[in-house]
């Protein structure tokens, strides 16, 4: 009677391809070493448009609700502004996403009185661009002296839709 011990580990025959891809187990790290800087190339290339949107969302959306704000009320300009600038906190202090600091935003609002009618939010507002994009920041937009971008948002909204029609005298004095 056999025991386990005494039997030998029968090895499995291998291809000569197999074995010749153990011996060039070095080749992944040779092709890594190449791979791996283009990848973070071709990753630093994608984060430069994704924080340029996400602060032209946040600046779109601020000068939105600013004028939304503005046509249903009737205050100081100056208030309209800080509302914008507290949205505009969103946006992340790093010079990606806008450079300057938080006192660096324009923002220009003019009430419906101003303009007849309609009331208008623009932001404005500088990003500096990633130091391998910076060669290509023309494409992205108009650029300021220390090389930053611009972006700009404006948004106008009519107080008094031209559809409607009446003054606000008439329309109280059918429910009066």
């Amino acid at each position: 009677m056999r025991r386990p011990t005494d039997l030998k580990v029968m090895v499995m025959p291998t291809s000569r391809c197999i074995d010749l891809g153990r011996e060039c187990r070095a080749q992944a790290t040779i092709e890594a070493a190449l791979v791996f800087p283009v990848f973070l190339t071709l990753l630093l290339f994608a984060l430069q448009p994704v924080c340029l949107l996400y602060t032209r969302a946040v600046m779109e959306s601020a000068a939105a609700e600013t004028a939304r704000l503005m046509v249903t009320g009737e205050g100081d300009v100056r208030l309209y502004r800080r509302f914008a600038l507290r949205r505009l906190a969103a946006v992340p202090d790093l010079a990606i996403f806008h450079a300057g600091g938080p006192r660096s935003w324009e923002v220009e609002c003019a009430s419906a009185y101003e303009t007849g009618g309609s009331v208008k939010v623009a932001i404005s507002g500088h990003v500096r661009p990633l130091p391998v994009i910076g060669a290509f920041a023309r494409a992205l937009g108009a650029q300021d002296a220390h090389g930053d971008v611009l972006l700009e948002v404006d948004v106008e909204y009519e107080g008094r839709p031209s559809w409607l029609e009446g003054s606000y005298g008439d329309w109280i004095s059918v429910w009066g």
